[in-house]
């Protein structure tokens, strides 16, 4: 801490300039040597097949998620 006084003194930085300075350092040093974590793959289907849902109004998917349970399907 006096290393830091003695440094904002001589070079006219305010010392919570310098610590921000310093955290900035830390932080990107340990942000590029962190591996950085993906989220697996867990997609399921064809990707380039068309999407049953894509024709259904809200209401449609509304009732299709909410819906009586024993009702069967009247699509």
């Amino acid at each position: 801490m006096q290393r830091a006084k003695r440094l904002s003194k001589r070079t006219g930085k305010p010392l919570r300039a310098l610590v921000e300075e310093g955290l900035k350092h830390v932080l990107a040093v340990h942000r590029t040597s962190s591996p950085r974590y993906e989220l697996p793959d867990c997609s399921v289907g064809d990707a380039s097949a068309d999407n049953p849902l894509e024709g259904w109004s809200w209401h449609d998917l509304r009732d299709e998620i909410y819906g009586e349970p024993n009702q069967p399907n009247q699509r």
